[in-house]
């Protein structure tokens, strides 16, 4: 499985955990941020990999959650 569909998969687990569809996340998405209100154009970004940074944080505020920094521990 490619890098990509790994994240796909994962952030639509994330939409499914939020209890929500992708329709109702596109939604709040065009309305608290301006994106475009497609359901085709949110799931071709995660198809191809190419959601920015900033939507990234964005839609994890969408589905309650934040994107939180951690310093790895190192295996010595």
């Amino acid at each position: 499985m490619k890098k990509n569909e790994n994240y796909r998969n994962e952030i639509k687990s994330y939409i499914v955990r939020a209890g929500m569809t992708m329709s109702e996340v596109v939604d709040y998405l065009a309305d608290e941020y301006g994106w475009s209100s497609s359901v085709p154009n949110l799931s071709g970004k995660l198809k191809r990999g190419s959601l920015r940074y900033g939507e990234a944080v964005e839609l994890a505020d969408a589905l309650g959650y934040e994107i939180v920094w951690q310093k790895r521990r190192e295996v010595k």
